[in-house]
């Protein structure tokens, strides 16, 4: 089995302007790092609705390539405004939090559903030739609104590419949870472990990892791969709640909560029902539009996979041990307490965690 090559869809970044939207959340300013860093695009514009947030990032990097736009993806004509020779769009603006869209739905949707449909539609219509938009695992067989609005914004781009008629091509990148972002779970441990005990949904919980420059990397290589409909899914390692928990606050006694709602024990990143229509490769998954127009010869190397396969937290091959753990979150900037336990528990295999790159 073959990793996807990117040679055929490199892109000239220094002939490209970008726009990001949600441009000042965790991976915005992740991805703006690493653009100016490696990348140097002819403009680079920053889309969000914080003018506090917009303020502290023109503080931070200094470049004359980069532009900030306030505007909220529920605008229309913002958008229209801000993607005035836009040649590449990254869409990450959403709702994020499970219980926040929980117990405010129509939020969540107008957000991640109603802004998705504005992206796709100025995209179209200003001529940008490339749009990626940022899903989760929750988006997969969802059981909370978060994943099902941002299932409903995935069939969107998937589909627009329908009707975009060859102009602007969409496509969706699906990964798990990401180290070191807002509201993620090794912060709220950290905070915790200073109270003195660490509040545990449930034990058997698992999840999948990956860290900020890790999805960041990603996002650019599909950018290049892309044809427009794929859904992306890189091949990301899992932990064990508890062995989390280990890794971030060693010796700390914990308390079992209960799951939250619209939690699950573990998630999925690939379900049954779309393996059959979906390509593996070394380091990710391609989900292939199951439409009539998608041609299918357009990523080479990849093998079928059989169609009882389902990708989740709890039977993946990858496995971060605890040190494997502490190692990612001081990557992230998040620094763990040292534990003694050095590996997973002896139930698990493990396998050593691939960067994707």
């Amino acid at each position: 089995m073959k990793s996807v090559k990117q040679a055929n869809g490199a892109i000239d970044w220094k002939k490209k302007v970008v726009l990001v939207t949600g441009g000042t959340g965790s991976f915005g300013k992740k991805f703006v790092e690493i653009m100016l860093r490696k990348h140097t695009p002819k403009k680079l514009i920053v889309f969000s609705r914080d003018e506090l947030k917009q303020f502290e990032m023109q503080q931070h990097f200094k470049s004359e390539s980069l532009r900030y736009f306030i505007g909220d993806v529920r605008d229309r004509d913002r958008l229209e405004r801000a993607l005035a020779g836009v040649d590449i769009v990254i869409h990450t603006a959403a709702l994020k939090q499970v219980p926040t869209a929980e117990y405010n739905p129509i939020e969540a949707i107008r957000t991640n559903v109603l802004g998705a449909e504005n992206i796709i539609n100025a995209s179209i219509d200003r001529g940008v030739e490339k749009v990626i938009a940022l899903s989760t695992d929750k988006a997969a067989n969802p059981i909370n609104l978060y994943g099902a609005s941002k299932l409903c914004a995935d069939k969107l781009f998937i589909a627009a590419n329908a009707y975009a008629a060859g102009k602007t091509s969409l496509s969706v990148v699906r990964y798990g949870n990401v180290v070191g972002s807002r509201g993620s779970v090794i912060p709220f441990f950290q905070k915790m472990r200073k109270a003195g005990e660490i509040p545990i949904t449930d034990p058997r919980m698992t999840r999948f990892l990956i860290t900020l420059e890790q999805g960041v990397e990603f996002v650019i290589k599909c950018l290049g791969l892309m044809q427009g409909g794929e859904l992306f899914i890189p091949k990301i390692p899992s932990v064990k709640i508890m062995d989390l928990k280990e890794a971030i606050a060693p010796g700390c006694p914990h308390k079992v909560v209960g799951i939250r709602p619209g939690e699950k024990l573990h998630e999925v990143l690939l379900p049954m029902e779309e393996s059959r229509h979906s390509l593996e490769f070394d380091d990710m998954y391609i989900v292939e539009p199951d439409f009539e127009w998608w041609k299918k010869s357009y990523h080479k190397g990849g093998r079928k996979i059989p169609e009882d396969f389902e990708y989740n937290s709890k039977n993946n091959a990858q496995w971060l041990s605890i040190a494997e753990i502490q190692e990612l979150a001081e990557l992230d900037g998040q620094p763990a307490e040292k534990s003694s336990r050095s590996s997973p528990s002896s139930q698990t295999p493990r396998k050593r965690v691939r960067v994707v790159s």
